[in-house]
């Protein structure tokens, strides 16, 4: 409480019967005090006497003393004087006194501020825009005084009535204004997930879910004050509706909130068209609930009620209307928000002018009217109907009668009516959240003033028991879960990492012998769960010496120079099992034993999938009671796939906890699933087809189109002299790679190519030469016979196997400056870092040679190349020459160049030129690059402040792919890439790739990722490479893709086979002609394409939403 410099003062005497007799004071000596609160000269001697005249109405006649002195009256009456500054700041200090003092053990007082006498709060509000700042200042203390002391029941059913009721009024000055939207912002941010108490995290829980209910009233009258003339206003009425949107627990939105949010606040033809492009390319399937409704559908409306709307805000608005209603579950939500879109739906299907606008509207109808059920607004059979005040008010009545009815003072009969109504509300809140348990505490305590000898905590009881018989007959009684089987953990924990909370106050329990699998999107906390399993550092989770806990990750560290058995053997952890054992057990997983065997060989040598069975035989020797799997089947082929589901299904002693974007695997493995839902684990019984067909929003495990993430990777370029998809441009002809120190090749003999159509899949066994196959197409390692050809103006994006090593150095930079680095100076650094490209002994040797070119000017050696121009149907380089001025330098075709074994400095000029092309429109600065990463699905926040170390494994990967795609390359070659990619991120990468306009190579073990994309393929076994091409792809793994649709026909025909294949356009050499000049079009000609161009608008407006829109060209006419 605030007080100005005043002079000491003398305590406040007060009369006798002011002690706690219990005897209620005389009138006189009421009026006494409050003249003496009126009239005191300072604020401190204004609060003393305020705190002792509520202490004596306390210990007297309590609440009933409001009405019976008329105090409130004398208060309101004061605080209106605007002769008397001192009388006005005294009302607010005893008001203060009365909010501070009297709600805690008066809890009926509330309903007299709130319901019975209204105009308490409103006048504290009107305080806040007094010339002094006493006033002010006293107002304040009295407006938080009052919030701090009421329950999250009472802040929704009794302070959002007064203060919706306050700010519905628009006479009031704009201070008052401002101080009860910071009220309903602060009372939103009060229901923020924090690291409280189990207890208090619940109430939080509550309040943010009754608030979200009331959001529907809240929004349009926030909205309002956005845009109020008055700039103090408009500022804190944009900060509560950013307040507001955080009770929306639905991630769909989430991202779209700040567009949304500018959309209100300015609300333009073009901010509205903006809102609704993003939530047309959002991908709803989080269950659509009341706040997130209340949100949209003013938009919504607008959008379909303006006339000026252009058909293609029509279409989208209509899409996003129709995805909406599909994910309403709630039918008696749907016909609280649905009723306001419906009349703009039908209008669009009766006026829009384009055919396929209106089929899209009638389409929506129809799902609107089902999701609402019955349009006379009656419970259909099945549908449990919520609770209503007037259905508690019986029940409480009926109690309060059985136990002598209503007792109390003359008077009180308005009191207990208001009461009454005001306890109905509440409790009909938390038996519509079904938060029953919390009846009894929120009701005893306004009982007590009306009901006899202590029958308040009985009739409170006898209440919530009603409505929790009422909750089993409706919903059922919860399953007590005794199934003999061991329990090994049951605790409740919170988790966060760093100042990120993951989960808040959840509950894990295990049973010995299931597999439960976790799922949640990258970033969850998935593995930072396991984690701090592992580590010992999860609050309540037995210990490694009551429970044996082994980590199974996908990043091993491993000794390269030691053998296999060495290796394992040396482990403290595992060296009391004896080398026999050791043996024995690799040998189980796929380690032969003996001189020539796997055991023998060098862990370096190990190929990825083979280092994961070996950590998987680590464990398997720890003899663990649980065994965490973090993406075991990483790496893993079909074949060892299969095996390691064998062997987790028949050790039915040891309990997994299992982390993986497999969904076959969890679907064959899993008896439980545990699923992040808002902070929380929940936990499903069955594997994963069962959990998706309890959670249909959970699709995305199965289908990839059904993703929330969108990818979207940048338009290749050009390349010159090709002018065909299925033209050849990078080449391998005969090539033999052997490792050093091996006796039998890895790859022999191998010819292949890739077009800007080609979508290839790599497929073999865990270290048949896939991945070595891929380095020698992209030049990170050399064939030692044969050559590899590519276009010199071909930019490759290549992701390795191990993702992360991209980024192994640069652990300390955040993903911004990790971009800026790699493209600094204009090149890609990464690319200047491969074998092909440093220079050797030879080659250095190489460079002091002299070269005579014939021109009778002798031998000269080369300092560099300057620049390149086209030659023919090739490139022709200029030279500048060691020791002479550049008037002397020399043009020299290419194919000169490489006869006399300048290979490097040629590669490494191409290298540059086509970096420097692909880098033309991209300007490297954070603002640019945000954006970029943004594209590729990592948060900007993230990118920009986050260091790469504290990063998931997930984030890491769409790092390595956002630097992969910065200089828009022609070809995308990825080596495992599903490897740590959730669920949606995957399905998110596979449509980008679907809609990407150049090639893509990978590799992959996941079934389902190659079948819906790739129709080529190559198998590399015995270091051969045998060609697959023309097979069907599997459309249907999209949800997108229908028979008919372009998104379905665009991907087929992005993915046509290669000239691997055909043979077509790639006899010859690696040279490309320059374009021809084109013929110019007769009138006629001209009038047919135009009319093509619109036959091809109309079909791509008549394509499924997130098609990108066709090339404007007449090349396949």
């Amino acid at each position: 409480m605030p007080h100005p410099i005043s002079p000491p003062t003398e305590p406040v005497m007060i009369t006798k019967s002011s002690t706690p007799s219990g005897v209620p004071p005389t009138r006189e000596e009421v009026a006494s005090l409050l003249d003496t609160i009126f009239k005191a000269k300072t604020s401190q001697e204004s609060l003393d006497a305020a705190y002792a005249l509520t202490t004596l109405l306390l210990n007297s006649a309590g609440f009933r003393s409001f009405r019976a002195y008329g105090i409130l009256d004398e208060i309101k009456k004061a605080a209106a004087d605007k002769k008397d500054g001192s009388k006005r700041e005294s009302a607010m200090i005893i008001l203060g006194a009365l909010f501070e003092k009297f709600p805690p053990p008066q809890s009926i007082s509330e309903v007299v501020f709130l319901i019975q006498d209204r105009g308490v709060v409103p006048s504290a509000l009107d305080a806040l825009a007094d010339k002094g700042s006493v006033v002010r200042e006293s107002a304040q203390y009295a407006l938080d005084a009052l919030f701090s002391n009421l329950s999250a029941e009472s802040l929704v059913v009794g302070l959002i009535p007064v203060l919706s009721q306050y700010l519905g009024k628009r006479t009031g000055k704009w201070q008052g204004t401002v101080g009860a939207y910071e009220l309903l912002g602060r009372m939103a941010d009060k229901a923020k997930m924090g690291m409280g108490s189990k207890e208090e995290e619940k109430t939080k829980d509550f309040l943010r879910e009754t608030m979200g209910k009331k959001l529907a009233g809240l929004i349009p009258i926030v909205e309002t004050g956005m845009h109020d003339l008055k700039a103090e206003v408009a500022k804190q009425a944009i900060k509560t509706m950013t307040s507001l949107t955080t009770l929306l627990s639905n991630d769909d939105v989430a991202p779209r909130i700040p567009l949304l949010i500018k959309s209100m606040q300015n609300p333009t033809i073009e901010a509205q068209q903006k809102a609704i492009h993003a939530l047309s390319q959002t991908t709803f399937v989080a269950i659509v609930t009341s706040p997130v409704l209340a949100l949209l559908t003013p938009l919504l409306q607008r959008s379909l009620n303006t006339p000026t709307t252009s058909q293609e805000v029509l279409r989208q608005t209509v899409v996003v209307v129709e995805n909406l209603t599909k994910l309403v579950h709630d039918p008696i939500e749907a016909r609280t928000f649905l009723p306001k879109l419906k009349p703009g739906v039908q209008g669009v299907k009766d006026r829009a002018s384009l055919p396929e606008v209106r089929e899209l509207a009638t389409r929506s109808l129809d799902i609107i009217k089902k999701a609402m059920r019955d349009d006379d607004g009656n419970i259909i059979n099945g549908q449990i109907a919520p609770a209503t005040s007037e259905d508690v008010l019986k029940v409480l009545e009926k109690e309060v009668k059985i136990r002598g009815g209503m007792t109390g003072e003359p008077g009180d009969a308005e009191l207990w009516t208001l009461t009454k109504g005001y306890i109905s509300e509440m409790v009909k809140e938390d038996v519509n959240l079904r938060e029953v348990s919390r009846i009894s505490s929120c009701t005893s305590r306004y009982l007590k003033e009306f009901v006899k000898n202590d029958e308040a905590d009985t009739v409170a009881q006898a209440l919530e028991k009603h409505f929790v018989d009422e909750d089993h007959r409706k919903f059922g009684q919860p399953i007590k879960e005794d199934t003999g089987e061991v329990e090994i953990v049951n605790t409740d924990f919170s988790l966060a990492y760093g100042g990120m909370l993951l989960l808040s106050h959840t509950n894990i329990t295990l049973h010995k012998g299931h597999r439960y699998g976790l799922c949640g999107r990258n970033g969850a906390g998935k593995s930072t769960l396991m984690r701090s399993i592992a580590e010992g550092k999860l609050e309540g989770f037995p210990s490694k010496d009551q429970l044996k806990t082994c980590f199974v990750e996908h990043n091993q560290g491993e000794d390269a120079d030691l053998s296999i058995l060495e290796f394992v053997s040396k482990d403290p952890e595992l060296a009391a099992s004896g080398q026999d054992r050791i043996s024995e057990v690799l040998g189980e997983v796929g380690f032969t034993a003996g001189p020539q065997g796997r055991q023998s060989e060098k862990v370096g040598s190990l190929s990825g999938g083979w280092k994961m069975k070996l950590a998987l035989a680590r464990a398997m020797l720890m003899g663990a009671d649980v065994l965490l799997l973090d993406e075991p089947t990483n790496h893993l082929d079909v074949g060892n796939v299969k095996w390691l589901e064998e062997y987790l299904k028949s050790h039915t002693e040891i309990t997994s906890l299992i982390v993986s974007h497999d969904s076959g695997f969890l679907d064959n493995v899993c008896t439980d699933i545990y699923h992040y839902e808002q902070k929380k684990l929940v936990c499903y019984q069955g594997n994963l087809a069962a959990f998706v067909r309890v959670k249909p929003e959970a699709k995305s495990y199965y289908t990839l189109s059904a993703s929330q993430v969108q990818f979207r990777f940048p338009n290749p370029g050009i390349l010159t002299g090709v002018k065909s998809s299925t033209r050849a441009i990078i080449r391998m002809q005969d090539c033999t790679f052997t490792y050093p120190g091996s006796s039998k090749p890895s790859l022999q003999d191998v010819s292949c190519s890739l077009t800007l159509s080609s979508r290839t899949a790599i497929i073999g066994a865990n270290g048949a030469g896939k991945s070595t196959l891929i380095k020698l197409l992209t030049g990170e390692t050399i064939p030692q016979t044969g050559r590899v050809e590519k276009h010199p103006n071909l930019r490759i994006g290549y992701i390795k196997q191990h993702a992360l090593e991209h980024v192994e150095m640069h652990m300390e930079k955040t993903p911004n400056q990790y971009l800026q680095w790699r493209y600094a100076n204009g090149d890609d650094r990464e690319v200047l870092m491969k074998q092909t490209r440093v220079l050797t002994p030879e080659d250095k040797a190489q460079m002091e040679k002299f070269v005579d070119l014939g021109d009778g000017k002798g031998g000269r050696r080369i300092e560099n190349l300057m620049g390149r121009q086209k030659y023919k149907k090739s490139f022709q380089y200029e030279v500048k020459w060691i020791g002479m001025l550049p008037k002397h330098n020399s043009q020299i075709s290419r194919e000169t160049l490489l006869e006399l074994g300048f290979d490097k400095l040629v590669q490494e000029f191409d290298d540059h030129e086509a970096s420097r092309e692909g880098l033309g429109f991209r300007q490297l600065e954070p603002k640019v690059i945000s954006k970029h990463f943004e594209d590729i699905g990592l948060d900007p926040e993230i990118a920009n402040h986050n260091e790469i170390s504290g990063l998931s494994g997930g984030q890491k990967v769409k790092v390595v792919l956002a630097g992969a795609m910065w200089n828009n390359p022609h070809l995308l070659v990825l080596d495992e890439p599903t490897n740590y990619l959730d669920r949606d991120s995957l399905g998110g990468l596979a449509v980008a790739i679907r809609e990407y306009k150049g090639g893509v190579v990978m590799i992959s073990h996941n079934e389902e990722f190659v079948g819906a994309l790739c129709p080529e393929q190559w198998h590399v076994a015995n270091g051969k490479v045998t060609h697959k091409g023309h097979l069907a792809v599997s459309m249907d793994r999209f949800e997108d893709s229908r028979p008919g649709s372009s998104a379905a026909s665009s991907a087929v025909s992005s993915a046509t086979a290669s000239a691997v294949n055909s043979g077509a356009e790639d006899g010859g050499d690696m040279k490309f002609k320059a374009k021809k000049k084109k013929t110019k079009l007769t009138r006629a000609q001209q009038k047919d394409r135009e009319a093509r161009k619109r036959l091809r608008h109309i079909e791509w407006l008549n394509s499924p939403k997130g098609t990108p829109h066709p090339p404007d060209t007449d090349d396949e006419a």
